[in-house]
C-alpha cells in the first residue's frame, strides 16, 4: 500500500465560520464543542479501502430532507490522487441516503485553498420507504476513497485552484 495523504483538522476559526454559515443559529460555545470533538477519518479493518468521515453532530433527516455538512476535515495527498467521497454503504442500502452531487470528488489541490479544504458533505433522505435516517454524533456517515489517476499526454494546464465548487471553471 503507498501511504499518499494524511487528515487534519480545518482551523477553530474556518470551521465556526463555516458551521455557523449553515447553521446560524448554533451559539459559539456549541460550535467550539462540535469542533472539539471532530475525529479524523479512519479505516474501520485494515482490509477496508474506505475512511470514515465522522459526523461532528446529531443530524436526522426525513423523507426528503436536506442536510450540509461541514465535516471539520482537510486532507493533504500526493499529487495524482483524488479523494472520492460516498455515503456509508449501509446507510445507502437502508435508508438510501444520498450525496447530492452523487460522488464527493476532493482533488489534490484544494487543501491549499482559503478556506484551507474544508470538506463538506450534502446529505439527502431520498427514501422511497418513509424512513426517517438519524446519524448520531460520532457515528461515520461518509467514506473516503483515495484514488490514483492520469491525464492525458497533451495536458498543459498550469492554473492554480483557490476555493471549492466551480473555482476551477472560471
Amino acid at each position: 500500500m503507498q501511504r499518499i495523504a494524511r487528515f487534519h483538522k480545518v482551523s477553530e476559526k474556518r470551521f465556526a465560520a463555516d458551521w455557523k454559515d449553515t447553521f446560524p443559529d448554533a451559539s459559539s460555545e456549541e460550535t467550539a464543542s462540535v469542533y472539539e470533538g471532530i475525529r479524523l477519518p479512519r479505516r474501520a479493518t485494515a482490509g477496508s479501502a474506505g475512511y470514515d468521515f465522522f459526523s461532528p453532530a446529531d443530524f436526522t433527516l426525513k423523507p426528503g430532507e436536506t442536510v450540509k455538512i461541514p465535516t471539520g476535515i482537510r486532507v493533504e495527498m500526493n499529487p495524482e490522487w483524488v479523494l472520492k467521497c460516498y455515503p456509508r454503504s449501509g446507510l445507502g442500502f437502508k435508508y438510501r441516503l444520498q450525496m447530492n452531487n452523487t460522488v464527493g470528488i476532493i482533488d489534490s489541490d484544494y487543501f491549499y485553498s482559503d478556506n484551507e479544504g474544508h470538506i463538506f458533505a450534502k446529505l439527502t433522505n431520498d427514501t422511497n420507504e418513509n424512513k426517517t435516517v438519524t446519524i448520531p454524533a460520532g457515528t461515520g456517515f461518509m467514506q473516503g476513497i483515495f484514488v490514483e489517476y492520469g491525464i492525458t499526454v497533451d495536458d498543459d494546464v498550469s492554473d492554480v485552484r483557490n476555493g471549492g465548487f466551480g473555482s476551477t471553471t472560471k
